[in-house]
């Protein structure tokens, strides 16, 4: 089975990172089902082949994005967006966690249900990814590479190697191939395991039916037709009406006030205990 997988390091990631999403799976629609809500993680069957589709929501301009799971009230209306993502290397940060904030954000706009946005992210993740993912309003819970790496240590499999270590990454694969499904199983269950009770706390906050609903932020959003464009936050609308009684044009967008090209950074917004950043300083 080893000789015919090309890449038994890949092969590896995978299936750990199915595990995880199964068992997350089935954490989340307990869940849903204790608030009376439905958590759906596939689309409805092709009546041709009696299998489910993926599960595709559609922005405002028709663009489809495959879902990992939603909570959906009684009537299917989406409540909670849930992405579960794993990765090894750094390198591959920007792709998967800016499809995140592309995805979620788009789609918030077209279904106005949703109350927020959960991604349940394993392995190596950076700074300034999780930064980005914050920046967008998605609530992120990490599973860090070391914890599986010990994880895995406990059913003989070696899973921190080198990124051109073939031979330790067929020994991996090999040894986790011989594993049992329950075995297989445990293993996405001790990962979820880490994170559970925090992301019990927020969903439930997150479907709590009894909280009254407040007006926490107005954003205006300003474009001139040369194509600038300028955002204001505002705590009410109130606030709101009177920045727009004040704006003029001319001066908001007023060039000596720009940000330059090699002007610092602004702080990045990140939490304690967060993972180092030394192979993604730059965006690419």
């Amino acid at each position: 089975m080893t000789e015919n997988i090309q890449n038994p390091g890949s092969a590896l990631g995978e299936a750990i990172g199915a595990e995880m999403e199964a068992a997350l799976n089935a954490y989340l629609n307990s869940l849903a089902d204790t608030a009376g809500c439905y958590y759906i993680n596939k689309g409805q069957k092709n009546p041709k082949t009696g299998k489910n589709k993926k599960l595709l929501m559609y922005d405002n301009y028709a663009t489809a994005y495959n879902i990992d799971g939603v909570i959906t009230n009684e009537s299917f209306q989406p409540l909670l967006l849930i992405e579960c993502k794993y990765i090894r290397y750094k390198k591959h940060n920007r792709d998967k966690g800016s499809w995140i904030c592309a995805a979620h954000p788009a789609l918030r706009k077209r279904y106005h249900s949703i109350r927020s946005s959960i991604a349940v992210l394993a392995g190596n993740w950076s700074k300034t990814s999780l930064a980005m993912m914050k920046s967008h309003d998605i609530n992120y819970f990490l599973v860090p590479f070391s914890f599986i790496c010990d994880l895995l240590k406990e059913f003989d499999i070696n899973f921190d190697w080198d990124e051109k270590d073939r031979a330790a990454a067929v020994d991996a694969w090999t040894k986790y191939t011989s594993l049992t499904s329950k075995q297989k199983a445990e293993i996405g269950k001790q990962m979820v395991g880490l994170i559970v009770s925090h992301l019990k706390a927020l969903v439930t906050i997150i479907l709590d039916e009894t909280a009254q609903r407040q007006i926490s932020k107005v954003v205006l959003e300003v474009h001139t037709n040369l194509g600038e464009v300028r955002t204001f936050d505002c705590s009410s609308f109130e606030a709101a009406i009177e920045k727009l009684r004040k704006i003029e044009c001319d001066s908001i967008f007023d060039v000596n006030d720009a940000v330059k090209l090699f002007d610092p950074p602004p702080p990045m917004q990140i939490e304690e205990g967060e993972p180092d950043d030394e192979d993604d300083n730059e965006r690419k």
